[in-house]
């Protein structure tokens, strides 16, 4: 195990055992919502109620509902398109990188960031299907055969790139991020109570065993899937940015696009990631593992890509004038100075100066400045956006064109109503799927977390005895034979004491499903039912240290499992004390016992 110096925070607080990791990341899935979530999913609600509105009205009633014009026929959707898919497209590059980078700070955020990018990459693609008019005549943008004939896309337009490009992305995010959910998924089952809720899960756990092999074949697809999810961003948001940088538009036609465009979307993404985590660890009440420590990791990063989104905002005026194109020259000017310097300004403030406000210490561990200055650092980066698509449209060559843009109500309301369905899906993705990476914090607990760290709290698993220098190799205790006494005959019992006999002989031959033992799932019964643990009555007579031995020989994956409550549990079972036994479990779960 990696030793972590002892100055460095713990990434884990409190006195967490592998037992209370696992109860307190499947209880937002088993248990109730605080009221908290029930506050953020009603507003959510109602917001994107409206946004659905007004999307139901636009395709009832035509674009024109909309502010466009015919100088300004990209606007308000075009600017959310961007940025969408910039924050979808930071999510799974955070999750690739830091996995190949093997920082262990990742696995508080990395399913959060990739759920994030799922449900913005899902808004995103909103946009240009009703900005089309005709949703229901998306497929044309798709190389299919048809009955028109010649027909066919134009594949030499960047627009259909973006179709491809996009598409691909969210299938790999789509991939790496339920391959990562696959191992949760099978510890909700093995915990699942009704029967409903242990086949949904078994369902989405593809039958997951957790041996060995299941293991390495699970990290090493994840580092292909990162290796390929990396450079795929890069390449994507590179042809978003080509939608405007293959055109003869100034202010477009440059080739810092890309890797500004990059930046940005890197930029944007850290910041939403921000925001969704200390939603997160409010709502469903996970401040151990989401901690100030991670919050401070995440500021560093935004005031760095913040740097560089600053760099690249220098690079251009630089380059406009340098070129000395008067009409480059006049777009960045108009921009500065022009009707919609104030959406300028906003960018420059929000994008440049407020991350650089990160730098002093006591910022960047403050949640709650954190939390406002992620959001501002999203405003901003939607104006950057507007900035680069309205300003240098509503003025082109032929001042005789010239028009201004004015957003409408329709317009205001998909775009908000959008927010208000992407955090009704993540809040909803937080009630049904573990939000943290249960079985990966499990291996970071011994060396970043809290207990640990300082002593507080030393659990020793049995060592497991090993042969030269090959895998450990695991040996069941032996048991001593001894020879049998030659049996004398027992005195006749009277009738009721030998009926009270047979009816203790019928319960110990008996055999009961074990999984209703908080702890215990389909294979540990299995394996307690090979060392000859049948039912509730063996289990409740058996000694703590004998199930430690009986998990130790079954394999290493079973030695994290506490099995010290599992005799008081059964034998609450085995006296059809069902009600406390519930009672006694829900206490469990909550940390009380």
């Amino acid at each position: 195990m990696h030793k972590e110096a002892e100055i460095r925070e713990p990434l884990i607080l409190g006195n967490k055992t592998y037992g209370q990791i696992t109860r307190d990341v499947v209880a937002p899935v088993e248990g109730k919502a605080n009221k908290w979530w029930y506050l953020m999913f009603t507003i959510a609600s109602l917001i994107a109620l409206w946004g659905l509105g007004c999307i139901t009205y636009t395709i009832g009633v035509g674009i024109g509902t909309w502010g466009l014009n015919t100088t300004v026929g990209w606007a308000w959707d075009i600017t959310n398109f961007v940025w969408w898919v910039g924050i979808g497209h930071a999510g799974t590059l955070i999750s690739a990188v830091l996995l190949l980078f093997r920082q262990k700070w990742r696995m508080a955020i990395n399913r959060s960031a990739e759920a994030m990018t799922i449900f913005a990459v899902m808004m995103a693609a909103l946009f240009p299907g009703i900005h089309m008019g005709r949703i229901w005549m998306a497929y044309w943008v798709l190389p299919l055969p048809n009955q028109f004939g010649s027909l066919w896309v134009n594949f030499n337009s960047p627009l259909l790139w973006d179709v491809f490009a996009i598409s691909t992305y969210f299938t790999v995010s789509l991939v790496f991020w339920y391959i990562g959910l696959i191992p949760d998924f099978a510890t909700v089952r093995d915990r699942a109570v009704k029967p409903l809720s242990k086949k949904i899960y078994s369902f989405l756990s593809f039958g997951w065993t957790g041996n060995a092999k299941a293991w390495i074949r699970f990290e090493e697809v994840s580092l292909v899937l990162a290796g390929l999810a990396t450079p795929l961003v890069f390449s994507v948001h590179s042809i978003v940015s080509m939608d405007f940088a293959t055109s003869v538009i100034p202010g477009w036609h440059t080739t810092i696009f890309p890797p500004y465009f990059v930046a940005g979307a890197i930029f944007s993404g850290f910041a939403m990631v921000q925001t969704l985590l200390l939603i997160v660890r409010k709502v469903v009440n996970l401040e151990d593992y989401i901690t100030v420590k991670h919050v401070e990791y995440m500021n560093i990063v935004i005031v760095i890509t913040g740097s560089m989104v600053g760099v690249a905002y220098l690079s251009e005026l630089f380059i406009s004038w340098y070129s000395g194109v008067e009409y480059e020259g006049y777009a960045f000017l108009n921009r500065a100075t022009g009707p919609y310097s104030w959406s300028y300004y906003w960018m420059m403030s929000c994008n440049v100066i407020t991350p650089q406000l990160f730098w002093i210490r006591k910022i960047r561990r403050s949640l709650v400045l954190s939390f406002i200055l992620s959001i501002v650092v999203n405003i901003g980066m939607w104006f950057e956006r507007f900035v680069i698509i309205v300003t240098s449209l509503h003025r082109d060559y032929i001042p005789s064109s010239w028009d201004d843009f004015h957003p409408t109500f329709v317009d205001l309301g998909i775009f908000i109503g959008t927010i208000g369905i992407f955090f009704v899906l993540f809040l909803l993705y937080s009630r049904v799927f573990p939000v943290l990476a249960l079985n990966e914090l499990k291996t970071i607990v011994k060396s970043s977390g809290e207990g640990y760290k300082n002593g507080n709290l030393k659990v020793e698993l049995p060592t497991l005895p090993t042969q030269g220098t090959g895998s450990p190799k695991v040996e069941a205790p032996k048991v001593e034979e001894k020879p049998e006494p030659t049996p004398t005959p027992a005195p006749a019992k009277s009738e009721p004491e030998a009926s009270v006999q047979n009816t203790q002989a019928s319960k110990a031959e008996a055999k009961d499903d074990l999984t209703k033992i908080e702890g215990i799932g389909p294979k540990i019964n299995e394996i307690l039912n090979t060392n000859g643990i049948l039912n509730f009555l063996q289990l409740s007579q058996t000694d703590t240290t004998k199930i430690k031995e009986i998990l130790v020989a079954a394999g290493p994956r079973y030695q994290i499992h506490d099995p010290a409550t599992w005799p008081k549990q059964a034998s609450l079972a085995a006296e059809g004390k069902w009600e406390e036994l519930k009672e006694w479990q829900d206490k469990l779960d909550g940390g009380k016992e």
